[in-house]
């Protein structure tokens, strides 16, 4: 008996340790969105008072008024909309060319070539961003949304091609070899048999590069000039400037910023996790 109760004392005490770990870690992911909505809606007099308020006092939209009547708020948004979608398309277009290109087909140089891939990971955007304008300024491509969404799924492309890569390579040798029996195409085994059967990993690869392309700021500031073409990152950063930092409204349009990714992740997160996961067990 003693043996039995001294189990469930440290089974409890475990349990109790989880989770109160489980709190904490919770609470230090919680806290700071938290405060980022009570800093949006009160005045930056009373965000800034010693000791700090952790609660609103006299709450209010000005600074979603401001972000949106003030500032070119919904014209960033749509901007970057239009730049993550085209992204996206462009990105999940080539990565599941190039992932059909490495795992079913046998050529030369083909494990040079991915490796190529993911070596291009390994240069930071900030070494390469000053070549990448110059040779943008030549062409007269720069200040444009849509060329913009070049170099973001340029970025992203190794990654969609080794994310789809081992989802390509799950499928049976067996159905390529019937298909090519029933006299289909590569290209038609792409479309009708790859495509369908590897539909969560594209979705996965489509939301890697929606994500990337929304929350990208280095390059965007680097090729747009022109107010009107801000993607949102840049707007959100054009409205600090030496003199002065307009908290609540800049914290207004964060969280304004931040919701669409949150929104688009609750629908299709299950499809993006199985998409991830695709290929990592064969049997």
């Amino acid at each position: 008996m003693a043996i039995v109760r001294g189990t469930k004392l440290r089974n409890r005490i475990r349990a109790v340790f989880r989770y109160f770990t489980i709190f904490l870690v919770s609470l230090l992911v919680i806290f700071p969105l938290y405060w980022m909505l009570v800093t949006a809606v009160q005045a930056p007099e009373v965000t800034l008072r010693y000791p700090p308020v952790l609660y609103p006092i006299d709450p209010n939209l000005k600074g979603f008024h401001a972000i949106f009547f003030e500032k070119q708020m919904g014209k960033w948004l749509i901007n970057s909309g239009f730049v993550a979608i085209l992204t996206t398309a462009i990105t999940t277009a080539l990565s599941i060319l190039g992932a059909y290109a490495l795992s079913w087909f046998k050529w030369r140089g083909k494990v040079a070539f991915g490796l190529m891939l993911l070596f291009t990971q390994m240069l930071p955007e900030a070494l390469i961003v000053i070549p990448i304008f110059k040779i943008y300024s030549n062409f007269h491509w720069t200040d444009s949304l849509a060329t913009l969404s070049l170099i973001h799924a340029a970025f992203v492309i190794p990654v969609g091609v080794w994310i789809l890569k081992p989802a390509f390579e799950g499928i049976p040798k067996e159905v390529n070899e019937a298909a090519q029996i029933d006299g289909c195409t590569p290209m038609g085994i792409l479309r009708k048999i790859i495509i369908p059967l590897c539909s969560p990993a594209i979705l996965a690869v489509g939301v890697v590069a929606f994500f990337a392309s929304w929350g990208e700021y280095l390059i965007a500031v680097t090729m747009i000039s022109t107010e009107g073409k801000y993607p949102a990152s840049v707007g959100l950063a054009s409205t600090m400037s030496q003199l002065d930092t307009p908290i609540q409204t800049l914290l207004s349009g964060a969280i304004v910023y931040g919701l669409p990714p949150v929104i688009l992740y609750m629908f299709i997160q299950r499809f993006v996790i199985s998409g991830l996961t695709a290929g990592a067990i064969k049997g």
